[in-house]
């Protein structure tokens, strides 16, 4: 393979990666992801110390130890299109000769653990709830810029909401690491996660002006194909899923629910149910 040119992989002039502005030494190969940059302080504050810190833009980066094992967490800010520059700016890290911009020969697969906040589209579904997605299925259409291909009942899952909704254009579905999902699956519940490319909107709701779909959250409440149901919608975990897929990475989605969409009830108290969210992930990675 060629090497890459400046404008495909840009690097600053320290030899770190364009817009994450870091380089391998900086990076773990467990990694905890967060939306919110305020939220890599609340995990990294667990740590036994911090080697690692950087800030550029959305971008926040904290590597240190806890309990004696190498950890970086790192703010995305949300949306799919900020996984995507992560995903892609991560892999390079680890696979991308930085000084050549070649591909190198011997790959490396991260481990990457997806903290977030959601919301339930299933009335039975309690605030306070932990929900491990076992498959991501994406309304956004960032996947379709990449050769990507779904399994036949991946297909049958996304074919099926795109015509149930009447989608001008198909939904992707994917399922997450099955190694991470086995190691979680304790003391969560399994679901699958919607992933919007917007929270008013394409999450069904209206403010000042009409929208499209507006019965969008009663027809998700209803969807099923087979026994597959959907239990909760964010914002990245499906573009996680299928960049993980695609570049050969370990990816699970983890989330914490502060609010019923079908009970129209948001938590009381959403920062105590993220932070015994990150208490399970750092007792287990």
């Amino acid at each position: 393979m060629p090497k890459l040119s400046e404008t495909d992989l840009i690097i600053n002039p320290d030899g770190s990666v364009y817009h994450l502005n870091l380089k391998p030494q900086h990076v773990s190969e467990k990694i905890i992801t967060v939306g919110d940059p305020s939220r890599v302080h609340r995990i990294s504050s667990h740590f036994d110390h911090i080697e690692f810190e950087m800030n550029k833009r959305e971008f926040i980066t904290h590597t240190g130890t806890y309990k004696g094992k190498r950890l970086t967490v790192i703010s995305t800010g949300m949306g799919t299109d900020n996984v995507e520059i992560l995903m892609n700016e991560l892999d390079a890290v680890f696979n991308i000769d930085l000084k050549t911009r070649e591909v190198k020969k011997d790959r490396t697969s991260l481990k990457i653990i997806r903290i977030g906040t959601s919301a339930s589209i299933q009335e039975d579904m309690r605030l306070g709830s932990h929900v491990i997605s076992e498959y991501g299925i994406g309304l956004d259409p960032m996947i379709h810029f990449y050769q990507f291909e779904m399994g036949d009942y991946e297909k049958s899952v996304a074919q099926k909401l795109q015509d149930t909704l009447d989608l001008p254009y198909p939904p992707y579905c994917v399922r997450g690491s099955d190694e991470l999902i086995d190691l979680f699956k304790d003391n969560m519940t399994l679901g699958n996660t919607l992933t919007c490319h917007g929270f008013y909107g394409p999450q069904g709701r209206a403010l000042r002006v009409p929208i499209r779909y507006p019965n969008l959250i009663e027809k998700l409440n209803y969807f099923h194909h087979e026994d597959f149901w959907l239990t909760n919608l964010e914002m990245e975990t499906a573009g996680y899923y299928g960049l993980a897929k695609i570049l050969g990475h370990e990816m699970v989605s983890l989330n914490a629910i502060i609010a019923n969409r079908v009970r129209n009830k948001f938590s009381k108290d959403p920062n105590k149910v993220i932070d015994s969210l990150i208490k399970k992930v750092l007792d287990k990675i």
